[in-house]
């Protein structure tokens, strides 16, 4: 399986900017994995396609304010870090740019109450960094940080918490679940009130997400690890899902991600937390879901191999060329698919 067969072709004109002014309003398509048909709609119309008894499952994660600009202490230098995930204490792992120019040692200066010396240098620009500070670290970082923006997005974000989904809760992640953003409060109480039941699960996105895919046959790639959490009561909502034959949606490819991981280790769903390499690409048997509620994925993107999984290549591409005859907006701040 080579990772050409994952690409297309994309004007820029198509990739959104900017969040729509109300979340709900984004474009829907609907796809049948079965048939490949699609629906057009609007998002706050996915209560049309969900009924009483489904279970809608969705990532709970907050966005660090991740990206950190600081200066070497030796040459001022400047240097971008991106947090990815707390190792341990107050080392995190990193992404720097630009990397060779940090070595084990180095120290940054972000301001007078943080600074960070570089532990450990791994791969692809990845380094450990332990962090020294004055106070309380994530309350610092929430005043310095800016919002991990992916790279193609070139506007700045006015209102930082458009790059929230409504319900996030526990901090740590370096990007945003996207298919979250599409929800309202209002349109979660108006499903909640039809009897879909509504539960979290917690994926801290970190760079096995948004990592490009750089080797020729996917089955070489190898994901970045991910820490994920299920709790007790999501656990037992799932059991009693499976065992009474309903469906099952994650929103999103991180809460899928965690769904198919804790299935497949466990055979079952169990409150439990640990760290995800997981990568699902066509062959993949789903053990946990039905559907997927996610947006439009990057060409050779993981993201987009595992919708495939789902609901095959074929019928996805095709769904992508159909969204681009209707005008459909693409990637973080676009709209949104339902494939069921």
């Amino acid at each position: 399986m080579n990772v050409s067969d994952y690409d297309y072709e994309l004007d820029e004109s198509f990739i959104a900017q900017s969040p729509i002014k109300n979340r709900s309003e984004s474009k829907l398509m609907i796809l049948n994995k079965e048939t490949g048909e699609v629906e057009n709609t609007q998002f706050y119309n996915i209560k049309n396609y969900l009924k009483k008894g489904d279970v809608l499952v969705l990532n709970d994660t907050k966005v660090l304010p991740a990206r950190l600009m600081g200066n070497k202490s030796d040459t001022n230098a400047k240097i971008e870090i991106l947090l990815l995930k707390n190792i341990d204490g107050d080392v995190w792992e990193c992404l720097a740019k630009p990397g060779k120019r940090l070595h084990i040692g180095t120290e940054i200066i972000f301001n007078d109450k943080l600074k960070g010396i570089i532990k450990e240098k791994l791969e692809d620009g990845i380094v450990k960094v332990e962090f020294l500070y004055q106070g309380i670290f994530l309350e610092i970082i929430e005043e310095i940080g800016l919002m991990p923006l992916p790279p193609y997005i070139h506007q700045s974000l006015k209102d930082q918490d458009r790059y929230q989904t409504v319900y996030a809760k526990y901090l740590g992640s370096a990007a945003a679940p996207t298919a979250g953003l599409h929800f309202t409060k209002e349109l979660l109480n108006e499903l909640s009130d039809m009897g879909v039941i509504i539960t979290y699960v917690t994926l801290h996105v970190g760079l096995g997400t948004f990592r490009p895919v750089e080797v020729e046959n996917i089955k070489d790639h190898h994901m970045h690890s991910e820490y994920y959490e299920m709790k007790s009561d999501t656990a037992d909502i799932l059991n009693k899902a499976k065992n009474e034959g309903r469906k099952i949606y994650a929103v999103g490819t991180t809460s899928t991600r965690v769904l198919e991981t804790v299935a497949t280790k466990y055979n079952k769903f169990i409150a439990c937390s640990g760290n995800t390499d997981i990568f699902i690409y066509p062959g993949y048997v789903f053990k946990a879901i039905d559907g997927l509620i996610t947006n439009f994925h990057l060409p050779k993107s993981t993201l987009l191999m595992l919708v495939s999984a789902l609901a095959t290549k074929e019928y996805i591409l095709n769904a992508y060329e159909i969204a681009k005859k209707n005008n459909y907006r693409f990637f973080s701040f676009g709209d949104a698919m339902f494939i069921k």
